[in-house]
């Protein structure tokens, strides 16, 4: 289609969620911080493993099950390999996994900031008017898309919020209402920028 420029953004998390723990040391609730260690302990068959975490005034230690009382013959040897050899990428995996976290314990501090890749899909946007930015995840984040979107382009959120009520931006999912919602893999946000006196720079600031 003439005029349009798609754009693919590349997400990833930059500050891993903190959970928020009585710390005996302390004696009150402390900040703890994933230190990217495992510790695997092996019983007979069964291995337990956890990532550990240390207070970050204290340094005071708690463990993040990851498995426990597991049978060892479960695990497949290149994951024990990762897990026994502390592997960054697994760490840090594990390290954002939310969920997992809120499953053991109540309250957790989580940070919007991202580190955004962008690839163009097109050779030139110097005649582009459309704009299509085509999100990808590498985990799931906090950050609303409007901030996400304001802070990327160079443009306000009271300016999104009234391109979307003028149907100039949408979104592909629950349309303008994702606006105040966390970026989520997949998503497509489209633009019209055909009426906008700093169309280039937009473009620009978006990776065209």
């Amino acid at each position: 289609m003439s005029g349009l420029l798609r754009i693919h953004w590349a997400i990833a998390p930059k500050t891993p969620p903190r959970p928020l723990i009585n710390c005996n040391r302390c004696g009150t609730v402390k900040a703890y911080c994933s230190s990217g260690k495992f510790r695997v302990n092996a019983n007979g068959k069964r291995i337990d493993v956890w990532l550990i975490y240390r207070c970050v005034d204290c340094d005071n230690s708690w463990n993040f099950g990851i498995f426990e009382r597991c049978n060892r013959r479960d695990i497949e040897p290149a994951l024990l390999h990762a897990l026994e050899s502390n592997d960054p990428a697994l760490a840090r995996r594990h390290a954002f996994d939310i969920v997992a976290l809120r499953n053991q314990v109540g309250r957790i501090e989580e940070f919007p900031d991202v580190a955004v890749h962008k690839q163009s899909f097109s050779d030139t946007s110097d005649d582009a008017t459309m704009l299509e930015l085509q999100l990808g995840l590498e985990m799931p984040i906090s950050l609303r898309l409007d901030r996400l979107l304001a802070g990327e382009l160079g443009i306000s959120r009271s300016r999104l919020q009234a391109l979307g009520e003028k149907r100039l931006l949408t979104v592909s999912r629950d349309g303008a209402k994702s606006l105040r919602k966390p970026a989520r893999e997949g998503m497509t946000i489209g633009i019209d920028l055909s009426g906008e006196a700093d169309r280039q720079t937009i473009i620009s600031a978006a990776g065209g």
